[in-house]
């Protein structure tokens, strides 16, 4: 999934727990293959399903990367996990994209944010 345009925060802010969390950590490997693509597709459709919060990403010069999708229930997650495209994705991944990947479902029962004011 894609990191947020400059224009947009990075952060998923506003949520109150308890919600979950899908942690998608993992390595690429040098090819694209239509991964940049795919990635921005998959954030748009994630956007659209229901029980979708938000989303935070990442990844660093080596490929190392870290997705976290916040959603409402355990429910909502199993029913984006069976939507077709996505389902299309994972394997794309598993074939041509990922050399590694781990991925962790957490319930999120507490949480804070910090923000220092500007100016």
């Amino acid at each position: 999934m894609s990191i947020p345009s400059a224009s947009e925060s990075p952060f998923a802010t506003g949520l109150k727990p308890p919600y979950w969390a899908v942690i998608f950590t993992n390595q690429r490997e040098g090819r694209d293959a239509g991964y940049a693509a795919t990635a921005d597709r998959m954030t748009e459709l994630a956007r659209q399903q229901p029980g979708f919060l938000g989303m935070e990403s990442t990844r660093n010069a080596e490929g190392f990367g870290i997705t976290v999708s916040y959603w409402r229930s355990p429910e909502d997650i199993a029913q984006w996990r069976l939507h077709a495209e996505h389902s299309d994705a994972r394997r794309q991944g598993r074939e041509q994209w990922y050399a590694q990947f781990e991925l962790r479902v957490a319930k999120v029962e507490r949480a804070y944010a910090f923000e220092r004011n500007a100016g």
